[in-house]
């Protein structure tokens, strides 16, 4: 009864298991590259200065309005005083004011300062608008930036699906020649047991079941490792992914599409041009710093004080403790001016700095020089890719079907005394080889296609053929 009861139990997990592998949702390549750019932590940290930088340009912007300051401070002290020189130094001093007495004495009363102030640099030749530019290309070059790695790492994404796609179906490949091994190997004993064969066909035939299931485990292997590069590259946990089949089922509609785009706007070779652009308009903002700037301000003050205009060493008990008779403004002054200031030494130094961001501009040029080469390069690399990758999809069925027909043959004969087991096994290896190619020359063709999409910077070639 425990018997049947174990049965039964085990017959349901074994429906259980089954029903949820069957419900286990296939991760398309769409879904991959969303989850991909939604969860990455280097595009979340670009899309993060991105905004920095326009906050940014932003208070950039702002600094061109004017300074307006106002300040105000009551206290409550002595006002003796002498003659003589002194340095507030870094603060440590008091500004008070009061007649110079024959000797100290400890009158205190309430005093108060008002004060407000407008500063506004209204003309600088350029300088605050280039700044604005400078922080505008900063913008700029992160939001290429952002999107040069979004591209790269749709790439990449595809690219690591499209390997454990492929390291999947050599897994496949690789459980069915174990199979098939382990077949012969049934064969080989029975024949082996009845005198048919000889002994030793059950040993060579064992080798050969050892070699498949080391095979086995080393493309298991292999698939965990490109799992697990896609699942960083999704921003998850490592799993076992169910992949979309098309993959290995069909090839691309439309082959050899044209790219959409001029190989000039690239989203690498876009941010390459953002960082000369960046560099140019920072050599024009140091320029600015050869001129001088124009300032209006004013200033409106008032000031309050305990102290009475006769206080001094004949009168000093015109003072008053006070609060409100202290603290309330009886005496005002504005001032309006224009002021300029020009340092006359900054072209000594600005020459030279602009000098220095020009060549690191040219320097930038270079780079970009070097990576536009590169993608003509591998643009036109593209193209003996995808011929090639075409004429090897259509010569593996041509394989795998002689091989196929090749192993059936010697099985056959050998099940029948008519050949060796070293035909046999010589048979399984050519076999294994032509479906492994079989499998992967539809990847292939993918892989060739993705190539050309990253090479000419236009990643809808591929993405939009399925």
């Amino acid at each position: 009864m425990v018997k049947h009861r174990i049965i039964f139990f085990s017959f349901v997990l074994m429906l259980c298991a089954l029903a949820a592998k069957s419900q286990q949702k296939t991760l398309t390549l769409k879904d991959a590259i969303q989850t991909a750019l939604a969860n990455y932590g280097t595009i979340k940290a670009k899309a993060n200065y991105i905004k920095a930088s326009a906050a940014n340009v932003t208070e950039n912007k702002r600094e061109q309005l004017p300074d307006f300051n106002i300040s105000a401070q009551q206290d409550f002290g002595t006002v003796n005083s002498n003659f003589g020189p002194s340095y507030g130094y870094r603060g440590f001093s008091v500004s008070s004011s009061g007649p110079s007495l024959p000797s100290q004495n400890w009158n205190a009363a309430f005093g108060a300062l008002y004060l407000a102030n407008i500063n506004w640099d209204f003309f600088s030749f350029g300088k605050a608008r280039q700044k604005v530019k400078v922080a505008q290309s900063i913008l700029n070059r992160d939001q290429a930036d952002l999107s040069q790695e979004q591209f790269q790492h749709q790439v990449r994404v595809s690219t690591a699906y499209l390997n454990l796609l492929a390291a999947q179906q050599l897994t496949r490949a690789q459980q069915k020649n174990l199979d098939r091994a382990s077949e012969i190997l049934k064969v080989v004993v029975v024949r082996a047991k009845n005198g048919l064969n000889a002994g030793v066909d059950s040993s060579l035939a064992g080798a050969e079941v050892s070699s498949a299931k080391i095979a086995l485990t080393n493309a298991h292997d292999f698939e965990q490792t490109q799992a697990s590069q896609l699942a960083q590259l999704l921003g998850v946990t490592q799993q076992n992914f169910t992949l979309d089949s098309l993959f290995v089922t069909a090839i691309p509609k439309v082959i050899n599409p044209q790219p959409a785009i001029k190989l000039e706007q690239h989203p690498i070779l876009q941010f390459y041009q953002n960082r000369i652009d960046y560099s140019d308009a920072l050599a024009k903002y140091y320029k600015t710093f050869n001129y001088p700037t124009f300032s209006l301000f004013g200033i409106m003050q008032g000031k309050g004080s305990g102290f009475g205009s006769a206080y001094g060493a004949n009168n000093l008990n015109d003072y008053t403790a006070n609060y409100g008779t202290g603290v309330n403004p009886t005496r005002g002054n504005y001032l309006l001016g224009v002021g300029l200031i020009w340092n006359l030494t900054s072209p000594l130094r600005v020459k030279h700095q602009v000098e220095a961001q020009r060549y690191n501009s040219l320097g930038l040029k270079d780079e970009y020089n070097l990576v536009d080469q590169n993608l003509q390069n591998q643009s036109l690399q593209a193209e003996t890719r995808i011929d090639n990758a075409l004429k090897n999809y259509h010569e593996a069925p041509v394989g795998y079907k002689a091989a196929s027909d090749a192993f059936l043959q010697k099985s056959v004969l050998y099940k029948n005394g008519l050949t060796t087991i070293v035909d046999v096994t010589q048979a399984l290896y050519a076999l294994n080889r032509a479906e492994t190619d079989r499998y992967i020359a539809y990847n292939n063709v993918w892989q060739a296609l993705l190539y050309k999409a990253a090479s000419n910077g236009d990643f809808g070639i591929f993405i939009n053929e399925f």
